[in-house]
């Protein structure tokens, strides 16, 4: 007998809500079993006109702009809430109340107050519901592998550590005000950047003890997106935060809009008294490790960080497609090949290479196989 599929209702159709749907939609690839079986069923946005749109990409059954709707229905089962922060409060409580379950984008909510009554409403009607917060970066080869060498003691007692995650995505003083840089909507950079660094460093070297912070906002009025008029801007550009962990370390996380020259980058390291980790998710496919038990002599012996590739090698049943030592990106590479493809055929783009492009390759190598074989230079 079939399993019965779980419905799946999405409350938000944005960037991340084509981000959670798009991973609905590439899991059949890589995990030949799924864990259960799901069917997206509906879709809440703000705009009618949106809806068409959403079950066109996305095969949703149906559209809403209402997300009460989703939970009113039996047939969905599970509700992601892909809104912005100030948002989340009403929805995930409707949703626990309604007993669904909920993978909510980070960060939970636009306050702690939020959160409470979120934790408080899932202790009254929450039993048997799972839920999960969006903290994506817990799940990359190379943290994976961290965490797993810090749980195993090779880091022996943490010391100190140090973590930053920038963009250089608010240096623009004309860039007008977004509802992350709402801090009534819950925006700011310690939210919106800093979840996902203090995160992973509290899942590594955890819990926090202590905290002491600054903020700084460079541009205190932008345009309003509307209105074109300048209006104050509250929200934090930069965050600095000097955390102690429970167990002693001592270190710096910093989350940043305003770091020039970067573009996503999230850097961590983490030094202990027998050794050290530090991973930047700029160059993913590594993960880096200082063992201080290695010997030092003679000249440094073979004392250094070494680097472990951990690719795309995740744990089965991940760990088939594709192949577990092709980089991070290279599945992204093949989508925009075959995009440039369509484009292409569609009038919007060149495509390239093409067959007689492809062609000349395949004379030089073919060259190459004769002058291996007789022994001279082939003149191309």
């Amino acid at each position: 007998m079939t399993e019965k599929p779980y419905g799946v209702g999405l409350v938000g159709f944005g960037f991340m809500g084509r981000t959670h749907t798009f991973g609905y939609h590439t899991i059949p690839f890589y995990y030949s079993e799924l864990p259960i079986p799901y069917q997206l069923k509906g879709v809440c946005v703000r705009r009618e006109e949106t809806i068409a749109q959403a079950k066109a990409i996305a095969g949703f059954e149906f559209g809403t702009t209402n997300y009460q709707k989703l939970l009113e229905r039996d047939d969905i089962h599970i509700i992601h809430v892909c809104t912005p922060n100030d948002l989340h409060r009403e929805q995930v409580i409707a949703a626990i109340r309604a007993r669904k379950h909920v993978y909510c984008d980070k960060p939970l909510g636009g306050s702690y107050e939020d959160c409470e009554a979120m934790v408080e409403a899932l202790a009254i009607y929450g039993k048997g519901l799972v839920t999960q917060v969006c903290l994506q970066y817990r799940f990359y080869p190379c943290t994976m592998r961290a965490k797993q060498l810090v749980d195993e003691g090779f880091l022996g007692r943490v010391m100190s550590f140090r973590a930053c995650y920038l963009h250089a995505s608010s240096i623009n003083p004309d860039k007008p005000l977004s509802w992350k840089l709402d801090i009534a909507k819950g925006g700011g950079v310690l939210y919106d950047l800093g979840s996902h660094v203090l995160d992973l460093v509290n899942w590594l070297i955890g819990p926090f003890e202590e905290v002491c912070a600054a903020t700084h906002t460079v541009f205190p009025q932008r345009r309003h997106p509307e209105t074109g008029e300048m209006v104050p801007v509250e929200a934090d550009d930069m965050a600095l935060m000097c955390l102690r962990t429970k167990d002693g370390a001592l270190g710096s996380i910093e989350a940043s809009k305003i770091a020039t020259g970067t573009n996503d980058e999230l850097r961590v390291e983490i030094h202990g008294e027998k050794g050290a980790i530090r991973f930047n998710l700029m160059d993913p496919n590594w993960l880096e490790i200082y063992d201080a038990r290695d010997a030092g002599e003679p000249m440094g012996g073979k004392r250094g960080f070494k680097k472990i590739e951990t690719v795309r090698r995740y744990p089965a049943p991940g760990d088939k497609f594709p192949a577990p030592a092709v980089n991070i990106g290279w599945l992204r590479g093949h989508v925009a090949c075959l995009y440039n493809f369509l484009a292409a055929i569609g009038g919007k783009a060149e495509a390239h290479p093409t067959i007689p492009q492809a062609a000349e390759l395949q004379r030089i190598m073919d060259q190459a196989y004769l002058s291996a074989e007789i022994g001279t230079w082939e003149k191309l």
